[in-house]
C-alpha cells in the first residue's frame, strides 16, 4: 500500500526529527533433484518467490587475503567462551586459519620484540585494540526489490558490523539461497557465510507438504539440493513429527516461529519433545506456560491479518504467565533436557516498547537506503510496518512483556541453556548489522554479562549450527585450528558492547571539551580475508547516496 507521500519524501519527514579455503561444513549448491511435476499454483507461488529476490551480490572487489602467514600484533584477546579478555597477544593466521596464538608480555609493560613470531607476509598492528570471533547471527533474510533490491546492500551490512556468519530463515527463495551460498564459501562474494535454512515445500515445485509421507520427501529433496536446515512453522503434528525425524536422520538442523495462528496444536513445549532443535522468537514460549488458559484470549474483534492488533496483542501475554512457577521451571527444565537453543530475536520488537527511539536511531540518516525506511512507515501491506495507531499503552504493554521475556532467558542461560543473539532485522525499523549488536545490549539487560551475551553470538550460535551435523565448531572461538573468522576492534566490548557497532560510540573527550567518536569494527576478518570495516560503511553510504540522488 503507498502513501499519498513518495517513499523518498516520507524519508525525508522521518529524517528531520532524526539525530544526526573455503569452509565445507555447510552443504554447497548440487544439480537440483528431479521432483514430480508440479501443479500451476506452486510454479506461480515459485515465481513469486524470485521475483522478490534481490539481485546477485557483484563479485568481490574488497578484503585482503588470506595470506601465507598474517600475524596480529599485540591485541587483546576475547575468545567466545565468556573469558575476560587477555593480552597482548600476537594470534597467526595461516591461510584460512589460526594457527597459533603466542602471549608477548604483560598489560602497560613495553614488549619484548625479540620473543615474537616472525615471518609474516602480512601483519596487523593491533596494538592496544580487541579480537573476538565473528559474529554469528542465526537470523536473517535478505533483501527484496521493494526493500534492497542489491543483495551486496544486506552483506555489507553485516560484514561491517562484525558478522562473518549468517542463517537466512530464508534468505530469499531456495534457489538464490543456495547459489549465493557457494559463491559466499569460494569468497567470490564480500559477504558472510551462508547456512540456509528453508521453509517446508520450498523449491521443488510442488507445494507444501500436507501428508507425512510428502514431508519426509521434500526433506529428502531439500537436503539432497543443498540446504543444511528445516524453518518450521507450527506445523500439524504428525506434519511436525514427520519434518523433525527427517531432518534429524540426515544431519539437518530445525529452528521454528510457531506462530500465532497455529500455536494452540503446536507450542513450544510440544515441538521441541517432537524434537524441535531451536526455537526463535518468543512463540510458543509463553504458551506452553500460561496459567488459566491453553490459547491467548483474544479480544473478540481480533483479526491477525491486522498486524497492529496482532502485534499489540502478543505483549499482553506478560500477565498470562508466572515467572518462577512450577510450570515456568518444568518448562525451563524440559527444554534444558532436550538440549533446545532459544534464539530470541528480542532486538526486532524492540520498537514495539519505543517506536519513537526506534525510527529515529542515529544509523538511519547514512546507512539505511531510502527504499528500506520506506519499506518501515506504517502500512497495512508491508510486514511489520504495524504502528498505524501506536500507544503508550501498546508501549507499557511490550515492557512488561520484555521483563517477562528477560527473566525466562537469563533463567535458561543461568541453568545452563543455550541462548543466542540474533535479529531478524530488515523489518520494524530494525536496520541489519546493527540490530544484531543491540541485541547483545538487550541480552546484558536480560542480566547476562558482557561475556555471556558476546558467548550468545558466538560460540553458542555456532554450536547450534554445526550440532546437527554431528561436528565439532569450525569458527565461533579464538584458538588454534579454528577458521579465521575475526572481527578487531579499537575499544574494550567488555566495558562497552556499544563500541561494537561499526560506527563506534561517542563520548566526551574532558581535555578537548569535545564529543568524540570511539570504537566500531576497524576490521571484519572472514576465511581469512581481511575487510577494511570502515570502508564497507562508505560503500554502504555511497548506495544511499545514489538512490537519493535517483528519488527513491
Amino acid at each position: 500500500m503507498r502513501s499519498a507521500l513518495s517513499p523518498r519524501a516520507l524519508l525525508g519527514a522521518l529524517l528531520l526529527a532524526a539525530p544526526v579455503v573455503p569452509v565445507t561444513a555447510f552443504a554447497q549448491a548440487k544439480k537440483p533433484a528431479a521432483a514430480s511435476a508440479p501443479d500451476s499454483t506452486a510454479l506461480a507461488r515459485l515465481k513469486a518467490e524470485r521475483d522478490e529476490d534481490p539481485n546477485p551480490a557483484p563479485a568481490r572487489k574488497e578484503g585482503e587475503g588470506p595470506f601465507q602467514r598474517l600475524i596480529i600484533r599485540g591485541v587483546n584477546l576475547i575468545d567466545g567462551y565468556g573469558s575476560a579478555p587477555r593480552g597482548p597477544v600476537d594470534v597467526i593466521v595461516e591461510g584460512n586459519r589460526i594457527a597459533q596464538i603466542v602471549s608477548v608480555g604483560y598489560p602497560n609493560v613495553k614488549i619484548d620484540e625479540s620473543k615474537r613470531p616472525k615471518g609474516a607476509t602480512k601483519e596487523i598492528d593491533a596494538n592496544g585494540m580487541y579480537l573476538m570471533p565473528g559474529l554469528v547471527d542465526l537470523h536473517v533474510h535478505q533483501g527484496t526489490q521493494q526493500k534492497a533490491p542489491d543483495s551486496e546492500y544486506y552483506n555489507k551490512l553485516w560484514l561491517a558490523n562484525g558478522i562473518t556468519t549468517v542463517r537466512g530463515v530464508p534468505f530469499a527463495s531456495f534457489d538464490y539461497s543456495i547459489k549465493e551460498q557457494a559463491r559466499s564459501a569460494k569468497n567470490e562474494i564480500a559477504a558472510p557465510r551462508y547456512s540456509v535454512y528453508q521453509r517446508p515445500g520450498t523449491g521443488w515445485g510442488r507445494g507444501v507438504p500436507r501428508t507425512p509421507d510428502v514431508a519426509r520427501e521434500w526433506v529428502r529433496w531439500a537436503k539432497a539440493n543443498g540446504a543444511d536446515g528445516l524453518k518450521l512453522g507450527a506445523e500439524r503434528a504428525d506434519i511436525m513429527a514427520a519434518l523433525l525425524d527427517e531432518a534429524k536422520k540426515l544431519g539437518l538442523g530445525s529452528v521454528a516461529h510457531l506462530q500465532q495462528g497455529g500455536v494452540g496444536q503446536m507450542n513450544a513445549d510440544m515441538a521441541t519433545k517432537l524434537g524441535l532443535e531451536a526455537v526463535t522468537h518468543f512463540y510458543g514460549i509463553f504458551e506452553s506456560m500460561y496459567e488459566s488458559n491453553q490459547i491467548q484470549p483474544w479480544p473478540i474483534e481480533s483479526n491477525l491479518q491486522d498486524e497492529q492488533t496482532r502485534f499489540a496483542q502478543v505483549a499482553r501475554q506478560w500477565s498470562l504467565v508466572k515467572p518462577g512457577s512450577e510450570k515456568w521451571k518444568r518448562f525451563l527444565q524440559n527444554l534444558k533436557d532436550r538440549d533446545v537453543t532459544l534464539d530470541p530475536t528480542m532486538t526486532t520488537y524492540l520498537t514495539g516498547r519505543d517506536v519513537m527511539k526506534r525510527m529515529n536511531a542515529p544509523w538511519h540518516a547514512k546507512y539505511t537506503l531510502p527504499t528500506q525506511m520506506a519499506f518501515y512507515v506504517p502500512s497495512r501491506t508491508n510486514h511489520g510496518a504495524y504502528f498505524y495507531n501506536w500507544t503508550t499503552e501498546d508501549e507499557v504493554a511490550w515492557r512488561n512483556f520484555y521483563h517477562v521475556w528477560m527473566q525466562f532467558l537469563n533463567d535458561y542461560k543461568n541453568m545452563g541453556g543455550r541462548v543466542t543473539a540474533s535479529s531478524d532485522a530488515g523489518f520494524i525499523y530494525n536496520t541489519p548489522g546493527f540490530s544484531t549488536i543491540e541485541e547483545l545490549e538487550l541480552l546484558q539487560e536480560a542480566g547476562f554479562t558482557p561475556g555471556e551475551a558476546i558467548r550468545a553470538g558466538t560460540l553458542h550460535a555456532a554450536e547450534t549450527l554445526f550440532k546437527p551435523m554431528g561436528k565439532h565448531i569450525e569458527f565461533g572461538v579464538v584458538e588454534p585450528g579454528m577458521l579465521a573468522d575475526l572481527v578487531i576492534v579499537d575499544a574494550n566490548p567488555f566495558a562497552n558492547l556499544k563500541v561494537l557497532y561499526g560506527t563506534g560510540w561517542f563520548r566526551l573527550n574532558d581535555s578537548t571539551g569535545k564529543v568524540e567518536q570511539y570504537g566500531g569494527v576497524k576490521y571484519t576478518i572472514k576465511d581469512g580475508i581481511v575487510y577494511d570495516a570502515k570502508q564497507l560503511l562508505a560503500d554502504i553510504e555511497k548506495m544511499g547516496d545514489a538512490q537519493r540522488r535517483a528519488g527513491k
